[in-house]
């Protein structure tokens, strides 16, 4: 990935020692573990996002684990000191008997920063035994606002994967659509696949609300603090039968959660029993999502952004 995104070679270095100690971790401490990678983009800079997802014993004290010279294992004892001077980004959520969850960012160039008004984060992952997912997400700015849409292509492999990725070219082809009005567009370009479960989410600037439009089984929920309010999706496939859709307006409150997830995700999920996790970055949210909650019999993709303004 590194290469494909024209890292040069210290940067690509920097990033693969960082990763092998990760999953040296995971194995070793953790029992294993899932490592997820993917591109990121800030202006001109492109980077990538490394998420270490582990259910091992965790640390109590992770300052005291990340000095150099400390080491449970008789290593050398420099592996988190040395991910977390390595990376650009180091984000971890972790705890006696919780697991841990680590995100490391590396970019191709100095000084890339992140938008500050949508923080993302996502994990995907394909059903075990596939080699590409059948789920599919995407962002587009346009307009002063910002378009989030998470499909699932009927079934799993190759041709869901295809049906999911249409419905995220139209988000792109289209991204100063109205949330209906995309949702419409997307049922069109997808007559000629399988079909897929599609929820499309826009905010415009200034408004402290957003805008939801879906059909089939993606499941939206906006977490704010201890409320919780769930998004209503239609019955449905996008592409053949979408018989009823309509248009919602949900309370997006600065600084709250939307979570966006398929149904390789159970939808009986809580953030109360991880404390401090909400304040996290998105994809530790997302990240204890997919380890805890997945059905594991299932393509799963959980989308979590906290807006900013």
């Amino acid at each position: 990935m590194a290469h494909e995104l024209e890292f040069d070679e210290t940067r690509a270095g920097r990033l693969s020692i960082a990763v092998t100690e990760a999953v040296t971790n995971m194995v070793r401490h953790g029992g294993g573990g899932t490592l997820a990678a993917r591109g990121l983009a800030a202006g001109p800079a492109v980077g990538i996002e490394v998420l270490a997802i582990d259910s091992g014993p965790g640390m109590a004290d992770f300052e005291a684990h990340a000095r150099d010279g400390f080491s449970s294992a008789g290593t050398a004892g420099t592996g988190l000191g040395a991910m977390r001077r390595l990376a650009d980004g180091f984000d971890v959520y972790t705890g006696a008997g919780r697991g841990t969850l680590l995100r490391m960012v590396f970019w191709n160039r100095e000084g890339a920063v992140e938008d500050p008004d949508y923080e993302v984060g996502v994990v995907s992952v394909p059903k075990r035994g596939e080699t590409v997912c059948g789920d599919a997400w995407g962002m587009a700015l346009a307009d002063g606002g910002a378009t989030f849409l998470v499909a699932d292509g009927l079934g799993h492999g190759p041709e869901a994967s295809r049906a999911a990725s249409a419905a995220v070219d139209v988000l792109h082809s289209h991204p100063e659509y109205a949330a209906m009005r995309l949702l419409e567009a997307t049922h069109a370009r997808l007559r000629p696949t399988r079909g897929a479960a599609v929820a499309i989410m826009r905010q415009q600037e200034g408004e402290a609300e957003l805008s939801f439009a879906g059909v089939g089984n993606i499941s939206g929920t906006i977490v704010d603090g201890q409320a919780r309010r769930t998004m209503l999706s239609h019955n449905g496939i996008v592409g053949h039968n979408m018989h009823k859709s309509q248009e919602y307006r949900y309370a997006w409150p600065a600084g709250s959660l939307l979570v966006a997830h398929s149904d390789g995700l159970e939808t009986h999920w809580s953030l109360g029993t991880h404390p401090g996790l909400a304040e996290c970055h998105p994809s530790l949210v997302a990240a204890m999502l997919y380890r805890e909650h997945s059905r594991e019999r299932d393509d799963v993709t959980v989308l979590v952004v906290r807006r900013g303004r």
